[in-house]
């Protein structure tokens, strides 16, 4: 039986687990920044589809945003990973291709992102009416066309307030790539689960694995923060 804190277990090579604990956290890393980069780009489109499309793209989107702030992120990502795989395989069967398998990284990121779009949508869409009105009409009164007005005016002028909302994002995308070890993903939760069930030393893998996400958090929090510091210095100096 392995002492409670044997911390030769954490060492890099074998028979340590230190090597295995780091790969999975590091694939935590792909999965949680590739799915909130995939929301980010989900929730501008959502935000700008549920601001200024027609009656049938709001519509859409509200029942987007509703069914992801509704449904526990669990089952959503049940729900988006075997409905979703199973769907892109009858569509590449369809098409004459056949083994079709699914790399199980861009799944997981797919899962993520999906879910991070729905919330991203909310807070893009708060951070543009935010905006002063005035800055808008003076883009508009210089000619711009709407697109023009979007990119060069809409955009830049949410960041300072979409940043709070994105930064709390950031960090619940950090902890939803935990939710994925129940689908057999080989992220930190499920190395440490297995490493700690290969060892009996569960106390002591499962204190390191949460050293690992406070690790992460902090380093956010404090990059973060500057991020947030340096957007906001405009607004700061304009009042």
């Amino acid at each position: 039986m392995t002492t409670v804190f044997d911390f030769s277990l954490l060492a890099y090579n074998p028979p340590g687990w230190g090597r295995v604990l780091l790969v999975g956290f590091m694939r935590s890393l792909q999965l949680a920044a590739g799915g909130y980069c995939l929301g980010i780009v989900i929730g501008v489109l959502g935000a700008i589809g549920k601001l200024y499309g027609g009656r049938l793209v709001r519509d859409l989107m509200e029942i987007y945003t509703l069914v992801i702030r509704a449904v526990p992120e669990l089952v959503l990502m049940l729900l988006f990973y075997y409905v979703g795989t199973d769907l892109a395989r009858q569509g590449a069967q369809a098409l004459g291709y056949q083994g079709f398998d699914i790399d199980g990284l861009a799944a997981g990121i797919l899962v993520i992102g999906l879910v991070q779009g729905g919330y991203a949508t909310e807070v893009l869409r708060g951070a543009i009416q935010a905006i002063p009105r005035g800055q808008i009409e003076a883009a508009q009164a210089f000619g711009m066309s709407p697109r023009q007005v979007h990119r060069r005016v809409t955009l830049p002028a949410m960041v300072p307030h979409a940043l709070p909302g994105m930064a709390n994002l950031w960090m619940i995308a950090t902890k939803d790539t935990a939710l994925l070890a129940v689908i057999g993903f080989s992220e930190l939760t499920q190395v440490t689960r297995q490493a700690a069930g290969a060892t009996q030393a569960y106390l002591l893998f499962f204190l390191s694995a949460g050293a690992l996400y406070l690790s992460l958090t902090l380093v956010s929090n404090f990059i973060l923060r500057r991020v947030e510091r340096r957007a906001r210095r405009g607004l700061v100096a304009a009042r």
